[in-house]
């Protein structure tokens, strides 16, 4: 983080990350498809979640006030964690507490579609922070926790803090790239792109998987069943689907 700042008085800054991952897989038949939204929504459940962001708020050094989550019908999970510095507790019959670490927050959102043979899984986690902390440093831990195919992250500092001599502080830590807090094994495995907006403190980057093992994108299948045209059909219609989710935007016709 460099040199520590002076500063005057509360951090104000506040600092947010929202992380976005999908996972994609081939399930040709609608039943299928369905088997794999229902495998994916179990496997990623509010208590699974829950223990995903316990051990991301203990990394950012925060205390849980509150855990809010919640199951879906027919899918997905939604978890919410309010957190603030240890010394910040509200005790007896205090109402307000200044919320140091402010929230963090998860949902998942598994899709199908039957003309395309490709089901995706997508989690939004958003962490919210305030003063000198970043959740910066929980990318490591959560590219590991899920099967990250595409990724795409967004972190911005709003506000400002001042320093011992009045000066306005907009930004408390060295920033170039989200890619310099995520470990260079883990980037190596995916081909990147930034588009920041550095008068702003406004930072985003995505990756996509850059090998394509096609036995993992295959549910209750095996890559040995299909003959080798086969094989290449699935992996090309896997591939058109992550360009589409990595551009963001509808590449191929269809």
């Amino acid at each position: 983080m460099g040199e520590k700042l002076k500063l005057y008085g509360f951090n104000n800054l506040t600092k947010a990350l929202s992380f976005n991952i999908y996972d994609v897989c081939y399930a040709k038949s609608a039943k299928e498809q369905k088997e794999y939204i229902a495998y994916i929504d179990e496997q990623y459940n509010s208590e699974r979640l829950t223990g995903i962001l316990r051990t991301l708020t203990d990394m950012i050094g925060a205390s849980i006030l509150n855990i809010s989550y919640q199951d879906y019908e027919p899918q997905g999970s939604s978890v919410t964690i309010l957190m603030a510095e240890e010394s910040m507790i509200p005790v007896g019959n205090t109402q307000l507490a200044h919320l140091d670490k402010s929230h963090v927050t998860v949902h998942t959102y598994p899709e199908y579609h039957p003309d395309t043979c490709i089901a995706t899984f997508r989690v939004d986690i958003d962490v919210a922070t305030c003063g000198k902390i970043t959740p910066l440093s929980t990318l490591d831990y959560l590219i590991g926790s899920f099967d990250s195919d595409i990724i795409t992250m967004d972190y911005r500092v709003r506000g400002f803090t001042r320093d011992v001599d009045g000066n306005k502080c907009f930004l408390d830590h060295d920033m170039t790239s989200i890619q310099d807090y995520i470990n260079p094994e883990i980037r190596e495995r995916y081909n990147a792109v930034d588009i920041n907006i550095f008068e702003a403190n406004l930072f985003h980057t995505k990756m996509i998987i850059k090998e394509l093992d096609l036995q993992n994108y295959l549910f209750h299948k095996d890559v040995n069943d299909f003959p080798k045209e086969t094989r290449r059909e699935i992996k090309e219609s896997l591939q058109r689907e992550m360009m589409e989710i990595f551009s963001g935007r509808n590449v191929y016709k269809r």
